[in-house]
């Protein structure tokens, strides 16, 4: 049978294909982390030639996608895709860039990442990072079946038949239900995460009825019955999807860059891209074309058939891309380049599976890759190995390898670090399922150690030098160590996200204070350290610290170590809590981070903090006075200081202060939250949400009482989150506002209720958040239905 080739390159999304689907010969879909699902139509052929529409979908990376065939009641039939935002949006393709999908699907608790579709049984299944599965009813929408009972997310979801769904899970096991949830079967066989399911055809030859793939790079064929049939080894790494040709033969793609062809156990051709990760592949029923989706933000139509076939000029120019493209030495693997064969080993020697992989000593020194094609015969170079990415910058080791980034990660207070490698080469959602695998951790904190990765990465690019890295935001304390303060902040308990049909407990009122208090201390103390024999060295002895107040510092940070609080006499704590207010407000503003870090902590964990005088002002105002909140503004500062000022809430001595500085603070927070000359910080906008909610839990609750300011404080702090309202598009961040809204509103009386709605018209502006991308999470809408429950 002849090979494929490339047929079309689909180029427009911002960001990785995620998912690809075959609508019909003719149409496609793909949908990317760019936020996007894109239906690409094709305008001409020879050669083949698409244009696309875009279809929107909220702020979230979308990650996978399914198509439901024409009925009767949809007769251009239903493009599924399942999101970060935990929805599952529903449109017919000529809806594609319609603001009103014909559906949304609530009920999920995080990330969709998996979705399939039984068009005769009229449904749909999907699978989540929430560790379940859900039974969706075409036309009714709701869930119909939760099947639970995973231990991971469930990354693999299959329609087997109108009777049966099988799952794939981070746990590695695979299960079978039947469509009312009752588990029928657990298949444990696999030897790491499955990552994706398909149907095999009726009458396969070795027997097996469907076919998963996992993070160990092994393809499995099972029976229904749980029997292991066959295994098919040729990735080279993880594989994430399996689709299934109308010959009967097997397509997979993984993260070695590939996408496989299976003729019974054989591999009979392998498509190498330019790129990290090959995501997705799926198959057209229709005529056996196949569209893949990969990490160089592309999506590739693949043909059997000639006369669907690029031109040669195009074809020459993919293969071409392939050949230059370089591959992280980490994805290969350690090689001694000395005993790697030369060039002539590939006119030499044959290989003897499609698909194999040689390295060559180039004459160069270089080290090349090459794979063996069956059909044709021949080697096929397929990159050049490169040590590391971004090898002209700075490097760290870790393990013996070289890396761009090795970050401390704290999972858990009084506890070491956990390493964590980054090369900016790889994938950041790979690299931290890699690291939470290895290190035991519950996948539920998959998306925060991929974000923390992405963020502190974010604007550094391969090749670029330790200055330019430096400067497009990498550790401001130096490439050793990337340090985030503080970066597991704390959230207001919400209810797990559930179906609209479903009962949701209550969020409001907020009764408790929030704080933010992790922190690795060993870290803070050794840059305080640091910073201050910088000072000491450039002869700015006036500001650093004296032998005795920095031992009064590192005594504190190791009783916070040791203990996480601090004794409430003064007179053991005061002098460190003074040296560190000092470096606060008196280092240089590039300086101040671990100094700032250290404050926030010593905020909630001892009142004295509270007490402290420094030059005479309390910590509140030497802060107002130390300029951290004038312009140009320091984001990480301004962050700092303001969790800095929600911490003091923990003590009573701290909630007497922050109550009696109100206006102050309110001033200094709303200068960096609301101003018309920037966008919106986001952890700056998180951190102030933080801080409203702690004066509204106070206002509501033991100030109501004491004070009869609360009603007026609670005006002007609906003031402020109407502002942030206005501009903010974080979720997060709104939620937050909103738990802080809600509070007031429904504790405060008639005064501030009517306020709300007449002053700040609270309805409008809910209906605008409702309409927003943040107004698309369940959370988001549980907490506007109580609002507007509490107003009526």
């Amino acid at each position: 049978m002849s090979e494929y080739k490339l047929s079309a390159s689909l180029e427009g999304h911002g960001d990785d294909v995620r998912a690809v689907a075959f609508l019909n010969s003719k149409v496609v879909s793909t949908a990317s982390r760019d936020a996007t699902v894109r239906i690409w139509k094709q305008i001409s052929s020879p050669p083949p030639t698409y244009d696309c529409t875009i279809a929107s979908h909220g702020s979230g990376f979308i990650n996978s996608l399914a198509y439901y065939p024409p009925t009767s009641e949809y007769p251009e039939g239903l493009i599924f895709s399942g999101s970060q935002d935990t929805i599952i949006d529903a449109r017919q393709p000529s809806k594609a860039s319609d603001d009103n999908a014909d559906a949304m699907l609530l009920g999920h608790g995080h990330n969709v990442c998996s979705i399939d579709v039984c068009s005769e049984g009229e449904w749909i299944v999907s699978g989540s990072w929430d560790a379940t599965a859900r039974l969706w009813r075409v036309g009714n929408w709701a869930t119909e079946v939760v099947f639970d009972g995973h231990q991971g997310s469930v990354w693999a979801v299959l329609a087997y038949d109108k009777y049966t769904v099988i799952t794939g899970c981070a746990d590695r096991i695979i299960r079978i239900f039947n469509t009312s949830g009752k588990l029928l079967k657990s298949i444990k066989d696999s030897q790491d995460v499955v990552r994706a399911l398909t149907k095999l055809p009726s009458g396969h030859p070795s027997g097996a009825q469907f076919a998963s793939a996992s993070n160990d790079g092994v393809i499995r064929l099972f029976t229904l019955d749980g029997e292991l049939v066959s295994e098919l080894h040729g990735h080279e790494s993880f594989i994430y999807s399996l689709a299934v040709l109308p010959s009967g033969e097997l397509v997979s793609s993984g993260e070695d860059r590939t996408v496989k062809v299976w003729n019974g156990n054989q591999c009979i051709q392998t498509i190498t891209h330019p790129a990290i990760s090959v995501w997705d592949v799926a198959v057209c029923r229709e005529n056996g074309d196949i569209i893949t989706g990969a990490s160089d933000r592309i999506a590739r139509i693949f043909s059997r058939d000639q006369s669907r076939q690029a031109e040669p000029a195009v074809i020459q120019q993919f293969e071409s891309a392939v050949k230059e493209s370089a591959i992280p030495q980490q994805q290969v693997g350690n090689i001694n380049k000395e005993k790697l064969p030369g060039p002539d080993f590939l006119k030499q020697k044959s290989g003897t599976k499609d698909g194999q992989v040689q390295m060559i000593k180039e004459d160069n020194g270089s080290v090349t890759a090459h794979t063996w094609s069956s059909a044709t015969q021949e080697w096929i170079a397929v990159g050049t190995v490169v040590e590391s990415a971004g090898s002209s910058g700075r490097k760290t080791q870790y393990l013996g390898q070289d890396y761009d980034y090795v970050f401390d990660v704290d999972i858990e207070d009084g506890k070491p670090p956990l390493k964590l490698p980054f090369n900016l080469s790889q994938n950041p959602y790979e690299v931290a399922t890699k690291f939470i695998q290895d290190n035991e951790l519950p996948i539920s904190y998959l998306e925060q150690v991929a974000n923390f990765i992405t963020q502190n990465t974010q604007g550094a690019t391969l090749g670029q030098t330790t200055e330019s890295q430096q400067a497009a935001g990498a550790d401001p304390w130096g490439q050793e160590r990337r340090y985030r303060p503080g970066d597991a902040a704390a959230t207001p308990q919400a209810p797990p996200p559930s179906s609209i049909s479903e009962t949701r407990p209550s969020v409001l009122p907020q009764k408790s204070y929030l704080s933010i208090k992790s922190a690795n201390i060993k870290v803070i103390s050794k840059k305080l350290q640091e910073l201050n024999e910088q000072l000491v060295s450039s002869g700015n002895k006036d500001v650093s610290f004296n032998p005795p107040e920095l031992e009064a510092v590192l005594v504190l940070c190791n009783e916070l170590e040791s203990k996480g609080i601090l004794p409430k006499e003064a007179a053991t704590t005061e002098p460190g809590i003074q040296s560190v207010i000092k470096a606060v407000t008196k280092w240089p503003a590039a300086s101040r981070l671990p100094a700032l870090d250290l404050l926030r902590l010593l905020a909630a964990a001892t009142p004295v903090t509270a007490q402290t005088l420094y030059e005479g002002r309390d910590v509140i105002t030497a802060i107002q006075h130390s300029g951290v909140f004038e312009n140009p503004v320091n984001g990480n500062n301004a962050m700092l200081a303001i969790r800095l000022f929600g911490n003091l809430f923990e003590t009573s001595l701290g909630r007497e202060l922050a109550i009696r500085k109100f206006d102050d603070l309110l001033r200094m927070v709303s200068s960096v939250t609301t101003s018309s000359s920037s966008a919106p910080n986001r952890n700056i906008t998180i951190a102030a949400t933080t801080l409203y909610i702690n004066y509204a839990v106070y206002f509501t609750t033991e100030g109501r009482a004491e004070s009869a300011d609360s009603a007026e404080h609670a005006l002007q702090l609906l003031d402020e989150l109407s502002k942030i309202f206005a501009k903010e598009k974080d979720s997060e961040a709104v939620y937050r506002g909103l738990v802080a809204v809600g509070t007031l509103i429904s504790e405060l009386g008639e005064e501030v209720k009517s306020a709300a709605k007449d002053i700040y018209s609270l309805n409008s502006v809910l209906g605008k958040l409702l309409s927003s991308g943040s107004g698309r999470e369940p959370r988001v809408k549980g907490v506007v239905e109580e609002i507007r429950k509490t107003l009526s």
